[in-house]
C-alpha cells in the first residue's frame, strides 16, 4: 500500500501549526518526515500528521517536551509489539499515568474556564446596568 506524502505546508495547514513549529518538534525529536525529495523537501504522510496533532494537543495541555517524548516512546513501543507482555504491562501502566495527568488537566482547564465564563457573565450585567443607567440601553 503506497502512503501518500505531502509537503511541509500542507501539513501545517492541516495540523494547524507554523513550519517554524514542526521543524522545531522535528529538531526535538518528537516527529520525523516519513521521507525527503531528491531536493530535501520534508515529506509526510498521514500517520505523521496524526502524530503532530497528538503532539499540538499535549502542547494544549502543557505537556513538555521530554514528557511528550517519553508518550510518544511508549505509543511507538506498544505498536511496534515487540516487548514481553510483563514490559507492555509497565508500558500500558505508565501511559496509564499520562493519562491521568491529561485529566487532570483537563479539569483545571474547565475550572478556569468557569471563572473566566463568570467574569464575562458579570461584565456583561454590569455593562447592561449602566447602559440602563446612562439611558443608552440597548
Amino acid at each position: 500500500m503506497s502512503l501518500r506524502h505531502m509537503q511541509i505546508g500542507e501539513v501545517a495547514e492541516r495540523v494547524g501549526l507554523s513550519l517554524r513549529t514542526i521543524r522545531y518538534y522535528e529538531e526535538v525529536g518528537l516527529v520525523r518526515p516519513s521521507a525527503r525529495t531528491p531536493g530535501g523537501f520534508r515529506l509526510y504522510t498521514e500517520p505523521d500528521v496524526a502524530r503532530l496533532n497528538l503532539v499540538k494537543r499535549m502542547k494544549t495541555l502543557d505537556f513538555s517536551v521530554e514528557e511528550m517524548g517519553d508518550l510518544l516512546a511508549l505509543l511507538d513501543r506498544l505498536e511496534g509489539g515487540d516487548d514481553t507482555n510483563e514490559d507492555r504491562r509497565v508500558i500500558i501502566d505508565r501511559l496509564g499515568m499520562y493519562r491521568a495527568a491529561a485529566e487532570e488537566r483537563c479539569a483545571a482547564l474547565r475550572a478556569q474556564l468557569e471563572t473566566a465564563e463568570a467574569l464575562a457573565a458579570d461584565l456583561r450585567s454590569e455593562l447592561s446596568r449602566q447602559r440602563r443607567y446612562a439611558g443608552l440601553a440597548r
